[in-house]
């Protein structure tokens, strides 16, 4: 176990042992506790005193199966709140495999100063000058990385948008492929990354030096059995894998909370065309791959290839969110203006969801029409350009709002809201407004419970209380690397002992079914303890105004959840 600190003011790099009060620290955990403990709240988040830290899952590099999520925390420019963003790909396996339990890059350079930070295959870091690589798009910068330093060399980087410290910069991370097509979308950590004048980290994949298993017989046998649960899952090992996350479009729309024109609606009409069902026919027809593996180590393929009618690539993976965000926000029917839009985005280095709601925005003020599939494009060229109206979709969706008087904003601490409609699936609703890194998609997702009948979407009755247990459990999950579509399986007992003897196999521990709950309250209570020192308060912790007063149709609801139920969900006794 080691850190790696980079401090950019000075160029020097150091290892160093993981301090006691970080030992058995992992992704999310580590990066919130590490910056509560050692970013100051009122800092300016590109300045030299905040942090940007690379964290692998605690269990990144083992062999058990979906677990290559990688956690980069700091202070974010956007919401001003703690931030953790999550990437896929195969980055968070192979420091992993290097021990190393993060990297932790500091200090500010000199302006225009901009540089690589790489990591060879037996851990030793250097910095190397990257001028020349001013400017490069990330599919330019990860081809001439490759070409320069091996076409086995796994990256993260940034594109122009971070360059030029967009709050909606997103750090993009090469999936199995090579093709910097996973983000660390949410909460403008490319900004950060641009700030501290690094353009990439780039990892050799052949390291041999893991930390310790300290039962590898045991933890051999509780991943078999989570591997098979994970297999016979509905969800993880059916639809996941022939769909993807875009087969949400459906159900989300047949729940009324798929919100679109600018959260206007509840149901898009033609949402048929832009169904998971609809992507996969398309891809069949052309050529491309349905079911394709993304991530290191993955066991549920959720990803897939898109391709154009000649079979030439345009994007991977083509995603709900992001097929919402351009789709059904900007009220766009077609999948292959999404999936240009998807690479577009993971291109300049940017969140899809912020950029297409800042559009969406933009065309519910008249600025260009809904349904307009070239003005879209045209937009994100703008950001790419940094020009004056570029600008200002690149600071996010509340600066678009004021920019065009427009206070239809769906967004909480500056962040859009995801794919699901407050005032359709109220427990969604609860975490997009306490969630303490702003509105976020993965943070305590609420639509298994609507989609199994646990809990009807509409109703106040339990929204506060799934959304707060759901997330702790996220929590904590994020502190170990394993992904979403895998975690969706530990409500099944035999899933949910699996994962714990493997987590004691790996450390030698013997925990408890509690403490991975204790786990993510630690978690959550750190960032609500960082963000207080930043100045936030309850009153924070709350949707816009039109949630609670415009109803959405087709149910003609509004968000009712009161503000004591939304201040207790992060109260622990």
């Amino acid at each position: 176990m080691k850190f790696i600190r980079v401090n950019m003011t000075d160029k020097s790099v150091q290892n160093e042992e993981v301090p006691e009060k970080y030992l058995g620290l992992g992704g999310r955990g580590l990066t919130s506790i590490m910056i509560n403990h050692e970013v100051p709240g009122t800092c300016d988040p590109l300045g030299p005193e905040n942090l940007l830290i690379f964290a692998p899952g605690s269990l990144s590099g083992t062999p058990l199966v979906n677990t290559s999520r990688i956690s980069v925390g700091a202070k974010s420019p956007f919401t001003g709140t703690i931030k953790e963003s999550n990437a896929g790909g195969s980055i968070a396996a192979d420091l992993g495999r290097l021990g190393i339990t993060a990297v932790i890059v500091e200090g500010k350079p000199e302006e225009n100063d901009l540089s690589f930070l790489k990591i060879d295959a037996k851990g030793h870091a250097q910095l190397i000058a990257a001028n020349d690589y001013r400017g490069m798009r990330t599919y330019e910068c990860v081809a001439s990385i490759k070409k320069e330093y091996g076409q086995n060399q796994t990256v993260m980087c940034i594109g122009p948008a971070g360059e030029q410290l967009m709050p909606i910069a997103s750090i993009q991370a090469t999936d199995v492929d090579g093709r910097p097509c996973r983000a660390a979308g949410r909460g403008g950590l490319g900004a950060v990354m641009g700030a501290k004048g690094l353009k990439a980290l780039i990892v050799d994949p052949s390291g041999k030096d893991a930390d310790a298993i300290a039962d590898p017989d045991a933890f051999k046998e509780a991943g078999k059995a989570f591997a098979r649960v994970i297999k016979a899952d509905h969800m993880a090992g059916q639809v996941m894998p022939a769909f993807g996350t875009a087969a949400l479009v459906a159900p989300v729309n047949s729940l009324g909370a798929f919100p679109c024109f600018n959260a206007r609606k509840g149901v898009m009409e033609g949402w048929e065309k832009i169904s998971g069902e609809a992507m996969a026919e398309i891809i069949k027809k052309r050529g491309g791959k349905t079911t394709h593996m993304g991530c290191s180590q993955c066991i549920i393929h959720c990803s897939n290839e898109y391709v154009d009618d000649q079979g030439k690539y345009i994007t991977s993976s083509l995603e709900y969110e992001t097929i919402w965000a351009s789709g059904g926000m900007t009220g766009i029917d077609d999948l292959d203006t999404i999936a240009r839009f998807d690479f577009m985005c993971d291109d300049i280095g940017i969140d899809t969801m912020n950029a297409g709601v800042g559009i969406a925005i933009a065309m519910d003020s008249g600025y260009r029409s809904f349904g307009d599939k070239e003005a879209l494009l045209e937009m994100l060229e703008e950001i790419a350009k940094g020009s004056e109206i570029g600008k200002v979709f690149g600071r996010g969706p509340e600066a678009v709002g004021r920019h065009f008087n427009n206070d239809h904003v769906p967004a909480v601490k500056g962040q859009s809201i995801a794919a699901y409609d407050p005032r359709g699936m109220k427990g969604n609703g609860v975490t997009f407004a306490t969630s303490p890194m702003g509105a976020d998609h993965t943070a305590g997702n609420v639509v298994g419970e609507y989609l199994t009948n646990k809990l009807d979407p509409l109703a106040k009755k339990g929204q506060a209380a799934a959304s707060k247990n759901l997330q702790v459990a996220m929590a904590a999950v994020d502190c170990t690397g394993l992904c979403f579509m895998a975690a969706t399986v530990l409500e099944n007992p035999e899933a949910g002992i699996a994962f714990l003897k493997a987590i004691n196999a790996k450390f030698g521990t013997d925990f408890g079914p509690d403490a991975i709950p204790e786990m993510g309250i630690r978690v959550l209570k750190a960032e609500r303890e960082f963000n207080k020192k930043a100045g936030f308060t309850a009153k924070d912790d709350r949707l816009p105004r039109f949630f609670y007063e415009e109803p959405l149709s087709p149910h003609n609801t509004v968000f009712d959840i009161g503000d004591d139920e939304l201040d207790a969900v992060h109260s622990w006794s």
